[in-house]
């Protein structure tokens, strides 16, 4: 199927229907992708300040009411519990079963969260020639975990996870000017080569998603990510915490231009 050009309801529709496996980087172009973490709602208040004292690796999109699966800013209709490729399911911080769809662990206390994502950026970044290498490659993006240090917030805290994509050197300073303009996703670069200094030892064994081939003359560049909430999860081990699988994004009905800086 042609998902670049299909709609993010239309993608959704597939997903629900488990039509669509697997991650969503390269579809639904133009559409913004999302980070989902589902809590109890009297872990809510904390992860909320958490993410806007940590905007660059959680930059919130949508807040449901507790009970609710319904994001009604970013995509009204859509259903948190049945909507993303697949999930994650955490207990006391161990990784305990990925899943089609999160309907029997919901409940009227649970609350999600959207986070926004950096897949949102990149038809931008192919727009301006720059290459994206897991779309290339059609892989998941490769995750790291940092020695980068959140702010703690309540029971939350734990390092960074960042993203990476391989790119020429004389694509860097475009790469940073285009993902600027996206602060809602992520944004600029966090770090730009020299991964050992961020406390990557090995850039060929990520701690999530794939490995991606780096070319003779390229530059590893990173941005923060949405999935440092698992890396959360795994320090602070609340009795649940349901996420989206690394890659496995949740598709909305805005548009990237409108978290956008133009």
């Amino acid at each position: 199927m042609d998902y670049a050009n299909m709609s993010a309801k239309e993608i959704r529709e597939l997903i629900r229907k488990n039509e669509c496996i697997k991650p969503t980087a390269g579809m639904a172009r133009g559409f913004t992708q999302a980070n989902l973490v589902v809590l109890n709602k009297k872990l809510a208040f904390d992860f909320l300040l958490f993410c806007q004292r940590n905007p660059k690796p959680c930059p919130v999109l949508d807040v449901t009411e507790p009970g609710s699966a319904v994001p009604e800013i970013v995509a009204k209709g859509a259903d948190l519990r049945t909507d993303i490729p697949k999930y994650r399911i955490y207990k006391y911080g161990e990784l305990v079963e990925e899943t089609l769809d999160i309907k029997k662990y919901w409940n009227d206390e649970m609350v999600g969260f959207l986070l926004g994502c950096s897949f949102t950026f990149e038809f931008p970044l192919i727009s301006n020639g720059i290459p994206v290498r897991h779309i290339e490659e059609k892989c998941n993006v490769p995750m790291y975990k940092t020695n980068i240090q959140c702010i703690k917030a309540g029971k939350f805290q734990g390092p960074m996870v960042v993203s990476m994509r391989p790119m020429p050197e004389k694509d860097i300073v475009r790469a940073v000017q285009v993902t600027s303009r996206f602060p809602s996703v992520h944004g600029a670069p966090v770090q730009i080569g020299n991964p050992e200094h961020i406390g990557i030892k090995d850039i060929n064994k990520p701690d999530f998603g794939d490995s991606v081939t780096i070319k003779e003359g390229e530059v590893p560049v990173f941005w923060a990510c949405g999935v440092t909430p698992q890396a959360v999860a795994m320090e602070v081990k609340p009795e649940i915490m349901i996420t989206h699988a690394p890659g496995h994004m949740f598709i909305t009905d805005i548009r990237e231009e409108q978290f956008g800086v133009l």
